[in-house]
């Protein structure tokens, strides 16, 4: 890549780079995660880095997987801390590649209070989350001034595999006119019936966005008292990104990403 006019940071030999992958469209990668790629002894990857991104890493870098899917064999989440730490300790650079944003609705900050714990230097390069970037290839605003000014970025279960418990249902149906939840499909009923019960419209629109940014982008509009069963219809699977709000209306005549 030729960015003669650009002054990447130094990856120092004994530190570890957290960075975001994006939603999953090679293309979203930020010049600052590219670079690491290329300066990497080490990439500890999660499970939804597209196998493209990882392509474009030093030929010469050792790759480990750590993902970590709901309902899924997963590796556990101290034991990937505490790699990042051994790693860091055998003086590699080591570069952290999780999809998305590695601080939104991630486990960043647990790999961050690890790494200070034991004394090793790190650096955050974040990604585009797919809450920001998803919606965009769904051709749906996160914001418009004609719909909303304001909106709250939601996870729709908790590291135990349930629904959060310290969300206020009811203050979101009331506050926030547009939602878009992280990891909700599992638990659309549930989440659909708290928000209606709190005062949210049955009409109001809702877009199940599946596999983002990627060849295999799905984008089912529905109501939120019709989602789950169109969920359930549309065949559709995770990783998804579930919107609530006004600015679904947007889809129909903003869709511009049609993968083949």
């Amino acid at each position: 890549m030729n960015t003669p006019d650009l002054i990447f940071p130094e990856f120092h030999p004994g530190s570890v780079w957290l960075a975001g992958a994006g939603p999953g469209d090679p293309t979203l990668l930020t010049l600052a995660v590219h670079h690491g790629l290329q300066k990497a002894d080490v990439i500890v990857y999660d499970a939804l880095v597209d196998e493209r991104i990882l392509g474009l890493a030093n030929p010469a870098a050792i790759q480990e997987y750590a993902g970590k899917r709901g309902g899924r064999p997963s590796t556990d989440q101290t034991d990937i801390s505490q790699k990042l730490v051994s790693l860091a300790q055998e003086n590699k650079r080591v570069l952290r590649l999780k999809g998305g944003d590695p601080m939104v609705f991630g486990r960043g900050p647990q790999e961050c209070e690890t790494l200070i714990a034991a004394g090793i230097s790190f650096r955050i390069l974040p990604g585009i989350t797919a809450g920001i970037g998803g919606l965009a290839y769904a051709g749906i605003p996160v914001t418009s001034r004609d719909t909303n000014a304001a909106v709250t970025f939601i996870t729709g279960h908790t590291a135990g595999g349930d629904i959060p418990d310290d969300v206020d249902w009811e203050s979101l149906s009331k506050g926030s006119p547009t939602l878009v939840i992280y990891m909700g499909s599992k638990h659309l009923g549930r989440i659909r019936d708290r928000l209606i019960a709190a005062g949210r419209m049955g009409a109001e629109p809702v877009a199940l966005i599946s596999k983002a940014t990627t060849e295999d982008q799905k984008t089912v509009v529905t109501t939120l008292e019709q989602c789950t069963e169109d969920l359930s219809r549309s065949g559709v699977k995770a990783p998804m990104i579930i919107v609530i709000g006004p600015t679904v209306t947007y889809h129909e005549a903003f869709s511009w990403f049609c993968p083949s």
